[in-house]
């Protein structure tokens, strides 16, 4: 059933919403008959301190607050209406969608929720601090491990309190299915049985889905829909808090936007000068959290 677009003021008022531009996007082209939205929740309380945190289970911040916040104004302001959202077993995810779902007015919104939407599981290196794992190891190790498509990094200890076989909301999966480590190969292979048993079955019913999920578990779905190499996907920087929308005809092939920008053929819900700010953002960041570049003048 189609909904009328609303927004929650009352929701809206309990969190300090950041600045979003309302850009006009392109309504959906003739014979779409599918959308999926892309959500990558934003700072989390471990990216603030630059740990890494793949499945650790932390919360946003009060800036990941407030841009799940911008992601829903986004996402109001394009006129979106979502029938079923699915999103990981990970706190950061789960508020992210949340937040989005009370402000646009769509808490009545069916969630799924799957393990198999996680974060790239990290292994030994969850919980260590980026730049003091760059001085252990070495440059050239972790930009491997960060940064190759099929190397992992080393597994996690099952006597570790990062491991998910030691947390009950994992109790439901075999043993052997839990990840002690994984690269991003591992995570689109971890991935992809769920878009399909799962979130194409929506797809086919011509609803629109939101998925709140994390940059490796998205990338594993963009590099299915957009049939992205191995190499390119590994470069793919996905801002956080940007809505990132694909309309599908009939037969469930994406209808390139007139907005997309290579590789991806979906749009983003922010203006292109915009968009290549946020990306530039989020690879620098990235570089500053291992140390890459140096810390601006005047940071703590």
């Amino acid at each position: 059933m189609q909904r009328t677009p609303t927004i929650s003021r009352a929701a809206a008022s309990e969190i300090s919403m950041g600045q979003v531009g309302a850009p006009s996007f392109p309504a959906p082209p003739p014979g779409t008959y599918a959308t999926i939205i892309f959500l990558r929740h934003g700072q989390s309380n471990w990216n603030e301190a630059n740990r890494f945190t793949g499945w650790a289970d932390v919360p946003l911040t009060t800036l990941g607050k407030n841009e799940a916040a911008g992601a829903a104004t986004a996402m109001w302001e394009a006129g979106l209406n979502v029938d079923v959202a699915f999103c990981s077993l990970l706190t950061r995810a789960q508020q992210t969608l949340a937040i989005a779902l009370k402000i646009m007015g769509q808490e009545d919104v069916p969630i799924n929720y799957s393990w198999r939407l996680n974060e790239r599981m990290y292994g030994g290196l969850t919980g260590l601090n980026k730049k003091e794992t760059v001085a252990k190891y070495g440059d050239d190790q972790v930009k491997k491990w960060r940064r190759s498509y099929a190397i992992p990094p080393p597994p996690i200890e099952k006597d570790s309190p990062y491991w998910p076989g030691n947390d009950a909301k994992y109790a439901h999966i075999p043993e052997d299915e839990i990840p002690l480590s994984e690269c991003l190969k591992d995570t689109v292979d971890r991935c992809l049985p769920y878009w399909e048993r799962s979130i194409m079955p929506a797809l086919k019913r011509g609803n629109t889905v939101l998925v709140a999920a994390h940059g490796n578990s998205i990338r594993g779905m963009l590099k299915y829909l957009d049939n992205i190499s191995d190499s390119a996907i590994t470069e793919l920087e996905i801002p956080t808090g940007v809505p990132l929308v694909y309309r599908l005809d009939k037969d469930l092939k994406v209808m390139p936007s007139p907005m997309a920008v290579a590789p991806l053929t979906g749009h983003f819900l922010v203006d292109e000068a915009e968009l290549k700010r946020k990306q530039e953002e989020v690879a620098n960041q990235s570089k500053l959290r291992y140390g890459e570049i140096p810390e601006p003048v005047g940071a703590k």
